[in-house]
């Protein structure tokens, strides 16, 4: 029997679960194949949606669904956390003690925010990476009346890389719809020398934002949050004031990964067109603890979960894998409360933005509702 165990509930790991079971149904009917999902939430969250509850546009339970109900029925769920992964052994072992041996493993942990690695971050900012976070923020949005907000990146790599831009671009929509733009102002920061780390987004994004007139601080590396004072240090000596600071905290890998001895940097080196780990083998790392050269986007997640799938399948009936991911990435970016745009690109590209639109944006919110039919393995 072989035996293929995902861990991780999350885009990566319910889709790549989901195609399994479709592409190994007849292994799996004669119980040569067993393919084992396990996750520590028994609910999975599509995370782009918190920025929307920022603006009270969702609430947090639509943005949750329980996992079982988007698995497929031929996928083992268990519901706990790993907390070992032995690569030389091959199984992992679960919170209750229990032992699950693997043929093939798939780490799909995902990425976390750990703004308490920036001093006086955590106290002293908000941001919109969960729940708790999305609607303390709503809640300080909707008393803001005037003064100086700040839209800082701390922390690079991140989850939904557009974001910060969208983040920017929708509140200024939504203060100028409630009259109080003008008692306002923005500023932007990015750790570079430019707006965004991919040159063509930062090249369309500086003169709509100047257009907007939202300030951007580029070379801007915060050090500390002083929560007191309101003000944010970098590490190239200069001091930033803010009124109401909003933060992309740094992120980090699941300490799974490097408890386990497959990072030392905080995210996984995998082959960037099999995923297979590099220092371990019949290991793949898909979604956002992989280190491949392209975005942390729940697409990327999407697109390496099928070929994942589709490697595994191969590697089951004995034949030699041929899919390969070419780093396709497809990404919205909110240009205010009614207009979108969107990115498409794969390794080594740029991309090309096309005007934005009404008619990307409701093909953005479309796509949050039908979202969860991406999870189950359809779209």
């Amino acid at each position: 029997m072989t035996r293929i165990v995902v861990v991780g509930g999350g885009t990566g790991g319910t889709i790549v679960a989901n195609r399994l079971a479709e592409k190994l149904d007849p292994e799996i009917a004669s119980d040569d194949v067993t393919v084992t999902l396990v996750t520590d939430d028994p609910k999975h969250t599509y995370k782009p949606l918190f920025l929307y509850v920022a603006f009270g546009k969702r609430e947090p339970e639509q943005a949750r669904r329980p996992v079982d109900e988007l698995l497929d029925d031929r996928v083992d769920l268990k519901v706990d956390r790993v907390v070992d992964v032995d690569t030389d052994e091959k199984h992992v072992e679960r919170a209750d003690g229990k032992v699950l041996p693997y043929d093939h493993l798939v780490l799909a942990t995902g990425a976390k925010v750990v703004p308490e690695e920036t001093p006086g971050l955590k106290e002293g900012g908000h941001h919109f990476y969960g729940a708790e976070g999305a609607e303390a923020l709503r809640d300080e949005l909707a008393d803001f009346e005037e003064g100086h907000l700040v839209l800082s990146v701390v922390g690079t790599p991140h989850m939904c890389p557009a974001a910060p831009l969208e983040f920017v671009f929708m509140v200024d929509d939504w203060l100028r719809e409630r009259g109080r733009r003008a008692d306002v102002d923005i500023t932007y920061t990015y750790p570079i020398g430019r707006a965004h780390g991919l040159e063509a987004i930062a090249d369309w994004a500086t003169p709509r934002l100047e257009e907007r007139d939202i300030a951007i601080e580029t070379f801007f590396n915060a050090t500390e949050v002083d929560p007191e004072e309101r003000v944010v240090s970098t590490v190239e000596g200069t001091e930033l004031s803010y009124d109401l600071l909003v933060a992309i905290p740094p992120h980090r890998a699941d300490d799974l990964a490097v408890d386990a001895g497959l990072t030392e940097d905080g995210w996984v080196d995998v082959d960037n067109e099999t995923l297979e780990a590099a220092s371990a083998e019949d290991v793949y790392v898909i979604g956002d603890a992989a280190e491949v050269p392209t975005s942390k986007a729940g697409s990327v997640a999407h697109f390496e979960a099928g070929v994942v799938a589709d490697r595994l399948a191969s590697r089951v009936r004995g034949r030699t894998p041929t899919a390969r991911y070419d780093g396709k990435t497809v990404c919205f970016i909110e240009t205010g409360m009614d207009e979108a745009t969107f990115v498409e690109f794969s390794y080594g590209e740029q991309p090309a933005l096309p005007d934005p639109s009404r008619f990307i944006h409701w093909a953005k919110l479309s796509y949050n509702e039908s979202y969860w039919l991406t999870a189950k393995g359809i779209l």
